[in-house]
């Protein structure tokens, strides 16, 4: 007898230095996996200089929490999608670097929070296809707790805040699906 997953919810963050690419990002994602449930404010991404020569400086990174739950298996071939949205902007032309956007999907459930990568590291776990998972953020004392992995942008306050209301927004779809969430 199969055990079935409960449904996670879906959280994709774009980040750009352009407002269009966001636009772009927000519709084609909007289409691929449904109507936004929350989405939080733009806020300037400047926790690392690591995408400064592929992507720009004073770049600005929104999150998006989608309506449908989803089974978690499902990451891995989110990733790759999303991948190929930001291949499919990069290659119109219409801007100078070679990757004007970067989108990151995550899971996020009623204990934890987890992105997806392509580059592997001590923490995260191989799914397939050359795409890892990381557990990001965990749910402890009623507010998402950072590790020493964790991205620093998701360590703000803010962003947990985000992730929170977003939980809440988990537990409410659940009910109403009768699903119990781990």
């Amino acid at each position: 007898m199969a055990h079935l997953v409960p449904p996670d919810l879906l959280v994709v963050a774009a980040f750009s230095r352009h407002v269009a690419a966001l636009d772009w990002a927000r519709n084609r994602l909007l289409g691929e996996f449904g109507p936004v449930a929350l989405e939080s404010p733009r806020y300037a991404f400047h926790h690392t200089n690591y995408y400064s020569a592929t992507m720009g400086t004073e770049l600005q990174k929104q999150l998006f929490a989608f309506v449908d739950l989803i089974d978690p298996a499902r990451l891995a071939d989110i990733k790759q999608r999303t991948i190929a949205m930001e291949a499919e902007l990069a290659k119109c032309g219409q801007y100078p670097e070679p990757r004007p956007l970067n989108l990151d999907p995550g899971l996020l459930n009623l204990g934890k929070f987890m992105l997806a990568s392509t580059k592997d590291n001590a923490q995260r776990i191989y799914l397939r296809d050359g795409i890892y998972a990381e557990v990001t953020l965990r749910f402890q004392e009623d507010a998402f707790q950072p590790y020493p992995w964790t991205y620093r942008d998701y360590q703000e306050p803010f962003v947990r805040e985000f992730l929170k209301q977003a939980r809440g927004f988990h537990r409410q779809q659940s009910a109403v699906r009768g699903t119990s969430p781990v």
